[in-house]
């Protein structure tokens, strides 16, 4: 098993042992779970991209009992309990079934899907329909759920269904490892039809986990703690191991020296460093430190290629990141500190809820930085909380620049719909302290940033100011003797601005730092290129102080 042998994407724990791929040794999840009595239904919640579909399938592949696994599991940390091998290694009937395919634009296409994923878990058992111990009602539900020809009650009873047919068949209770569990409520939510999907779900697990004499144990995963009385009404026996359960801390993502022992077989140790800023950070259980697997892989696999690869943001490429964009603009929730806070690299204390459902999501504050905690896009911090609070950080690099991206965003898409005739008549006239006075106004309303260069921030807010005007914005465009920050270029009224921006170390430097900028202009010819097309060009030089500034227009 080498580490160049990295399969991008593999969620199939037998194709990886089998193709000789690089795996992190994650079987002892299985004596975690099995070394004492399980509860019969185990939900275990993580962020996406941590690795659950992988360990749920290499738990089929241990209990499944058509399969000869002994091969597949030699040399693994679980191979050495021989206690739990004998009990339980290929001794059982399982049924995996991955339910992130069901995301349809509505309910009925989301049955449909549903339909299809009932299908071929059905195909895959095919074998009950023809089977002598099952009864001839089952077999007949089988047949109709193979050919998608059930009813939507028909498919709610799909699991125990299945169940009741693998204890006929093998004489013994059906083990059911459902993945992605919450997917479909999710996208029922987004889809505006959640309440049916509820209905759907709470139904389908309700059959095949309450008072299921065919099954033996249950083990779910998904991103979310869906509450009880949403979804899990009236099961007793179930048990939720989340991000702050000590039990598997570190058997979703990679641990520390999990990292560096990768690092070294692709003889990238170097990058340690680097990737502790960018894929580290998260805090799982007791304070468990874990890294995202998905961002680990890819990176290294980069490295592969060309030794001098840059980090990526590989985790935001997975996802919308809808959830911060529609939580920064809530105007409701005054945030905005707090947003701040974060992104310089500090830590909020907020009330943090358990248990969600997707419908209240965004019906309080404490709910939304529960997303965001649930979901990975903010973790625990080192210290504690006061009271029943939690401290909050932003875990890494990756994470800070998706939130930096989504704030840019939000931005932009907020000045698309706010009048700015008043500001822009200020810029054109070249009346600063009309100007500065609506600039400081957006400043004081908007969630600042810094990135390595302290202009960064005001650099993005100026450009999202002249964004969709019917402008041509160039930004950082090499002319002169140097790069002036943003150019724009009026065509319809031939016209331009040249605009170079200063941050000040205090608030008593910006009017020499707005007299530095427009010297800066003049010294360095940034106006040269756009007078040879335009007679109309004003010089703008602009000075920042936290959420002060003042600005000042040249000819």
């Amino acid at each position: 098993m080498s580490a160049s042998n990295i399969l991008i994407g593999g969620e199939s724990f037998r194709r990886i042992r089998e193709d000789n791929c690089y795996y992190i040794d994650k079987t002892m999840f299985l004596e975690e779970l099995l070394s004492q009595t399980p509860p019969m239904v185990s939900l275990i919640t993580r962020p996406r991209r941590f690795g659950k579909t992988l360990n749920m399938t290499m738990l089929q592949e241990f209990f499944d009992i058509r399969q000869d696994s002994r091969n597949l599991f030699e040399g693994l940390a679980i191979s050495k309990n021989e206690a739990i091998c004998d009990a339980w290694m290929n001794k059982y009937p399982s049924a995996f079934l991955s339910l992130k395919l069901i995301e349809g634009q509505n309910f009925d296409h989301a049955l449909e899907q549903a339909a299809s994923v009932i299908s071929r878990l059905c195909i895959e058992h095919e074998y009950l329909v023809n089977s002598p111990e099952v009864s001839e009602a089952d077999k007949k539900d089988l047949s109709a759920l193979i050919f998608k020809q059930g009813s939507p009650a028909l498919l709610e009873n799909s699991l125990i269904t299945l169940s009741r047919a693998l204890h006929a068949h093998w004489g013994k209770p059906a083990i059911l490892l459902i993945d992605e569990y919450d997917v479909p409520l999710a996208r029922a939510e987004q889809n505006g039809y959640y309440a049916e999907m509820v209905c759907f779900i709470r139904n389908m697990l309700g059959a095949a986990l309450k008072t299921n004499s065919s099954l033996q144990l249950a083990v779910l995963t998904g991103c979310l703690r869906i509450a009880k009385e949403s979804i899990f009404t009236g099961l007793n026996n179930f048990k939720c191991y989340g991000i702050s359960d000590p039990k598997f801390s570190d058997k979703f993502g990679f641990t520390s020296q999990e990292v560096d022992d990768l690092l070294v077989d692709a003889h990238f140790s170097d990058k340690k460093d680097v990737m502790r800023e960018w894929y580290d950070g998260y805090r799982f259980g007791l304070g468990q430190e874990i890294y995202c697997p998905w961002d680990i892989l890819q990176y290294v696999d980069d490295l592969q290629t060309d030794p001098n690869a840059k980090p990526q943001a590989y985790w935001s490429n997975t996802s919308s990141n809808s959830i911060i964009k529609k939580f920064i603009g809530r105007t409701d929730f005054n945030t905005n500190k707090k947003f701040e806070t974060l992104l310089a690299g500090e830590s909020i204390e907020v009330e943090l809820v358990e248990s969600l459902t997707y419908d209240t999501v965004h019906s309080s504050e404490e709910n939304l930085w529960s997303m965001l905690d649930l979901t990975g896009y903010l973790t625990k911090a080192q210290e504690e909380g006061f009271g029943d609070k939690t401290r909050l950080v932003i875990p890494n690099k990756e994470i800070r620049k998706i939130f930096i991206k989504s704030v840019r965003t939000w931005f932009t898409d907020t000045m698309k719909v706010t009048p700015r005739e008043e500001l822009l008549d200020a810029f054109w006239a070249g009346d600063g302290e009309r100007f500065t006075r609506q600039l400081a106004q957006i400043l004081l309303n908007s969630i600042s940033f810094h990135d390595d260069h302290h202009e960064d921030f005001y650099h993005a807010v100026l450009v999202g100011l002249f964004i969709g005007c019917g402008y041509d914005v160039e930004s950082n465009h090499e002319v002169g003797y140097g790069r002036p920050d943003i150019v724009i270029i009026d065509r319809r009224n031939a016209r331009a601005a040249v605009i170079e921006t200063k941050h000040s170390s205090t608030l008593k430097d910006l009017d020499a730092n707005v007299s530095e900028a427009l010297r800066q202009i003049v010294e360095k010819k940034y106006d040269a290129e756009v007078r040879e097309e335009l007679d109309n060009v004003l010089l703008w030089g602009m000075a920042f102080f936290k959420k002060r500034c003042l600005a000042r227009a040249e000819r």
